[in-house]
């Protein structure tokens, strides 16, 4: 079987008890804390022989996933526990519109060696529309009530 070439999205739940709340945790080979630095527009990133797991503990951001020459944006927020899941082979990169860092936990799932190319930005192909990672960021934040 092979490996799924689409990101997907999952809203987390949860199981209240007392004052605390608890979220189910991401299978992983690897946990690794991630700051994205206020103001930060990222370069690309292509995983060969992983798939990230971004779950966001603090702050907001937005995910650039290039498919199809075109970009999704995904934005993620601690205030909306989700994780994305970004399969091997798909160009993702981080914009921080915030004047605050953020925090994220990916849980890495490895399906080969590491990769020497995994973790060297690559510049993107044409430049994000960051009026688009706003709005999407806009409407997972404060959303359009119908």
């Amino acid at each position: 079987m092979g490996l799924s070439k689409q990101v997907e999205v999952r809203e987390l739940t949860s199981v209240k008890s007392g004052m605390a709340e608890f979220y189910t945790p991401q299978s992983s080979h690897e946990t690794i804390l991630v700051q994205v630095r206020a103001g930060a527009c990222e370069d690309l990133f292509v995983h060969h022989y992983q798939t990230d797991q971004l779950l966001v503990v603090r702050g907001n951001f937005v995910l650039a996933i290039l498919q199809n020459r075109q970009y999704r944006y995904i934005p993620v927020s601690e205030n909306r526990p989700a994780v994305v899941k970004i399969p091997p082979g798909v160009p993702h990169g981080a914009i921080n519109l915030s004047s605050e860092p953020c925090l994220v936990v990916n849980a890495v799932l490895r399906h080969g060696p590491v990769n020497e190319r995994d973790y060297r930005p690559l510049k993107p192909p044409f430049p994000y529309d960051l009026k688009a990672a706003k709005t999407a960021l806009d409407l997972l934040t404060h959303p359009v009530r119908v």
